[in-house]
């Protein structure tokens, strides 16, 4: 157990180190983040304004806060589908992923979550604390919240990269997964709160966003981290998300074992 342990820990590792080679493109993010964050932050604050300064639990402040963490994420969930899982899929790669000693499924998500950690520390930090400044943030006062944002956090990264590796094992029987990926990237965004909080939406909306996996990805994260709702709601989200990562992950593995024995290389 502890050997396996280890082979997945120098896996995620291996995936932070391997994406702090593409410092100049997290530097290029962090101005992204900054550029679209300031313009986040100029129409939803003028819509909260024009709401007479509350609107759904949000003032200027939680808004403002709403904005930086959810730009401060883009970088560490992946809200676009693609993986390098789904070209080998594609190309029959996969075929000497199966034949080594790991979980196929357990070795994609630690590679990707340690990228999806480094990509923290040159763009996501950066682009929350430099936001704030401009803006203010609005952060809970119980330490409870912290460690309960650094949890939610934590699982919005795996529960991203265990529903991406979804649409890669997808292409067992699609082959070109290109479509899914557009798809998964319009409703991710979406339903996850990247463009307006979920909190915003009618009834209707945000019961389907709730009965995806994508809250879980952005929207409960920045909830949690901010504070909104105290620590009894924040409890909640975490729970949440630990059910959808579950469920996300059995389906994940039944899916891969059923592909593996649909896989098809040069006719084998």
């Amino acid at each position: 157990m502890r050997a396996t342990a280890r082979v997945y820990w120098r896996l995620l590792v291996a995936g932070f180190r391997r994406q702090s080679a593409y410092r100049l493109a997290a530097l290029g993010g962090l101005v992204a983040n900054l550029t679209f964050g300031l313009l986040k932050v100029a129409v939803l604050f003028a819509t909260v304004r024009a709401a007479g300064g509350q609107l759904h639990g949000y003032d200027t402040a939680a808004m403002g806060t709403y904005v930086w963490i959810s730009q401060g994420l883009l970088g560490s969930v992946n809200l676009n589908g693609r993986t390098d899982l789904a070209v080998r899929v594609k190309d029959g790669q996969v075929a000497v992923d199966f034949l080594r000693p790991v979980d196929l499924q357990g070795a994609t998500i630690a590679a990707e979550a340690g990228a999806s950690l480094f990509a923290l520390v040159p763009r996501g930090l950066p682009s929350v604390l430099l936001g704030g400044l401009t803006t203010g943030l609005q952060l809970p006062q119980s330490p409870v919240s912290y460690l309960l944002g650094v949890l939610s956090l934590l699982l919005g990264i795996v529960v991203s990269a265990a529903t991406v590796y979804l649409i890669a094992v997808a292409g067992f029987w699609l082959v070109e997964t290109r479509g899914l990926q557009i798809l998964y990237m319009l409703a991710s965004g979406f339903l996850g709160g990247l463009y307006v909080p979920i909190a915003l939406f009618p009834f209707w909306l945000r019961t389907l966003a709730a009965a995806t996996p994508f809250p879980s990805i952005m929207m409960y994260p920045v909830d949690v981290i901010s504070g909104l709702g105290g620590a009894g709601r924040a409890a909640g989200l975490v729970l949440a998300q630990v059910a959808w990562l579950a469920g996300v992950l059995v389906i994940g593995q039944l899916l891969t074992r059923a592909g593996r024995r649909r896989l098809e290389v040069q006719g084998g």
